[in-house]
């Protein structure tokens, strides 16, 4: 058996024993004395400890002592009605606490009764009691909290583990502390009757057994029980004030008296106040002088020696403030956060700031949503995430748009306007301050809200400013979406597909195609507004052709013939009244005749003359369709297709060259022009 066990077994038997057989006065002095050492002893570990489970097993601790002090009482009883002679311990409370007056010892014993039992009793079972409900109430919402973090990475399944018995620990201490509190009260009432019994019973027994006079007898018993009374209650009153102490805990990472020093004598113009109020009472009233001014003057000093620590304090958390700040400026990890390039910029002046807070009613956050939306469900792939800044250099209501930290378009709004544009057919005009829409550079008119009805009756497209932004911003999405698929993306697309076309995917890739082969022809779809949303006709394409050609130029005209459907529903979405521009053959055999390969790839070596003569036909050519209000498109042969598109690149950027095998045999096409030399 552990030493440890052994005394805590004879500490329990010998309170049950007191109880049955009777002891000597002597040693009832030894275990009085024992039991006010433990009650200090409890009391000051429930002062510093450090949170309450640092005592868990206080309510047992409040249990065995409750007994183990009813015990004694029961002996110091039995020794006072039997003998007279409690022993040295009783007899000296009773009658040095009491003065050897048994008045002035009568009431210091039972104000100590009250304290104990209305104040200190009474709070301590009130708080047990509403910090048990808490704590149980607040358990689920605190394993849930645990069980948030440890999905999120922020703690080990260990340190989960130790959080949930923590936790578990925590709500037993307090529920059993509920009711441990309920001892502590009813020993304070019965050491209260036991005082009764013991002042009535030795009144009996003096005078009945010894012959004492009722004066005489008085003045033995009531000293005798008063220092019974007090032996017994001060030790009780001691773990009371434990018991408080530890229901109460309010700081878990330091002692009571640091928290308590901490927040009483931490602001100097609290302890200046108190000195002036101290020292006015000393020099206006007749309160003593030197008293007064003396504790007002040592507050102030006190005052005055914090105030200087503080400066100090401050300069020195402002100078670590900037070393820390110099520190985090030359760690090698912050440069290298400065290389990192957003894939999409929008950057506004701060008169724009409304626009994209949410808090002032902005919905331009919400409208990006639904760009990066109707991409993907145009084009067929994912817009990377906006970035928004503001940018104090840029104009108030003024925006600029960056593809990779380059700048590549901006534009300017006007508060409180909205921006008409004539579709072309109206004759009636509107008044307002001239400018140009920012998307396709169209001229347009600012007009102020009371014009917009007006406006709009008349046949003029109006929109508001945000909706300029969003639409300036989708479309310059649109013309770069080709250098924002990256690598990463297509692994992405890949991985995607994977799921329900297993065998597909490892035909294709890496055996026959790497993912940069792969990226190369989806950019080259993207660049010519094709979209890649079918990527089972595309990767199912590419495998049927990349065993004879890795020239992803080539492979992807053989992917644009197997998307003609989705090519010709984009640019033909009518089977009749389609205006188109052709190719003269001659050009067609010129430009193939020009077309040199190499092992980087294939290019023209067209004359100048040649080229600017074919430049120039085409610019007259898809005038015309300009003037019918339709998209210039240009159809060729299937193998000259793309050597003519990159023949037209730099010129017509918009312009829209197609094969004759990209559109579908349902369509009927109406050339209103050919291109020659």
């Amino acid at each position: 058996m552990k030493k440890s066990d052994l005394i805590v077994g004879i500490y329990i038997i010998a309170a049950i024993i007191f109880l049955i057989v009777p002891i000597p006065s002597l040693l009832l002095d030894v275990l009085l004395a024992l039991n006010m050492s433990i009650a200090m002893i409890i009391l000051f570990n429930a002062l510093f400890s450090k949170e309450v489970l640092d005592l868990a097993s206080f309510p047992t601790l409040l249990l065995f002592t409750t007994v183990f002090r009813i015990g004694l009482n029961v002996s110091s009883t039995r020794l006072i009605l039997s003998k007279g002679e409690p022993g040295n311990v009783v007899t000296t409370f009773g009658s040095f606490v009491g003065g050897n007056d048994i008045i002035i010892g009568a009431i210091i014993f039972f104000v100590l009764i009250l304290v104990q039992f209305i104040v200190i009793n009474k709070g301590s079972e009130r708080v047990s009691e509403v910090t048990a409900r808490f704590t149980l109430d607040a358990m689920p919402g605190k394993q849930m909290a645990i069980d948030a973090d440890l999905n999120t990475g922020a703690i080990t399944d260990t340190q989960a583990k130790e959080r949930r018995e923590k936790l578990q620990q925590e709500s037993s201490f307090f529920g059993a502390m509920d009711g441990a509190t309920k001892y502590v009260k009813g020993d304070a009432i019965a050491g209260l009757i036991i005082t009764l019994i013991n002042l009535a019973g030795g009144l009996a027994m003096g005078m009945m057994r010894q012959g004492m006079d009722m004066s005489a007898a008085l003045d033995k018993y009531v000293i005798l029980t008063i220092g019974d009374g007090l032996v017994s209650q001060i030790p009780s009153l001691l773990i009371s004030l434990s018991t408080g102490i530890i229901v109460t805990k309010i700081g878990k990472e330091a002692d009571i008296g640091d928290i308590l020093f901490t927040q009483l004598f931490s602001e100097p113009k609290v302890l200046f106040m108190v000195a002036g109020a101290m020292s006015f009472l000393g020099l206006f009233t007749p309160l003593p002088l030197w008293l007064f001014m003396g504790i007002g003057g040592i507050i102030a000093y006190k005052g005055f020696t914090m105030s200087q620590a503080k400066e100090i304090a401050d300069i020195e958390e402002e100078v670590a403030e900037d070393e820390a700040s110099a520190d985090e400026i030359r760690r090698p990890e912050n440069v290298v956060s400065l290389l990192q390039v957003d894939p999409i910029e929008l950057e506004f002046g701060y008169g724009i700031i409304p626009l994209a807070d949410v808090n002032q009613g902005g919905d331009l956050l919400d409208r990006i949503v639904m760009i990066r939306r109707q991409v993907a469900l145009e084009l067929g792939t994912v817009v990377p995430m906006v970035r928004l800044r503001d940018n104090i250099q840029l104009n108030p209501n003024q925006y600029m748009i960056k593809i990779k930290g380059v700048p590549v378009s901006e534009g300017e709004i006007l508060f409180d306007h909205y921006m008409a544009m004539n579709p072309g057919y109206v004759e009636d005009e509107i008044t307002g301050i001239p400018t140009f829409e920012p998307s396709f550079h169209l001229p347009a008119i600012w007009i102020t809200e009371s014009q917009r009805e007006r406006a709009e009756s008349l046949g003029y497209t109006v929109v508001d400013p945000p909706s300029i932004i969003a639409t300036h911003l989708m479309e310059i999405i649109r013309r770069n979406l080709c250098d924002l698929l990256s690598r990463q993306d297509v692994q992405n697309l890949i991985n995607n597909v994977t799921e329900a076309n297993q065998t597909l995917i490892s035909e294709l890739v890496p055996k026959l195609l790497n993912v940069g082969e792969i990226q190369k022809v989806l950019q080259n779809l993207l660049r010519e507004g094709v979209s890649i949303r079918d990527l089972i006709t595309i990767f199912e394409t590419l495998a049927d052709y990349a065993p004879t050609t890795r020239d992803t130029d080539v492979l992807t005209e053989y992917v644009r013939q197997s998307l003609k459907r989705a090519i010709t529903n984009t640019f033909f979405p009518e089977a009749t009244g389609n205006s188109v521009v052709t190719l003269d053959p001659e050009v067609e055999k010129d430009i193939m005749a020009s077309v040199k390969q190499t092992e980087q790839g294939s290019y023209l070596t067209l004359e100048p003359d040649k080229v600017q003569a074919i430049l120039k036909s085409l610019k007259q050519e898809t005038k015309k369709l300009e003037d019918l209000g339709r998209t210039p498109i240009v159809i060729t042969s299937p193998i000259v297709r793309m050597y003519f598109k990159k023949l037209t690149l730099d010129y017509f950027s918009d312009l829209v060259v197609l094969s004759y095998n990209e559109i579908d045999s349902s369509v009927e096409l109406q050339s209103v022009g050919m291109v020659t030399m």
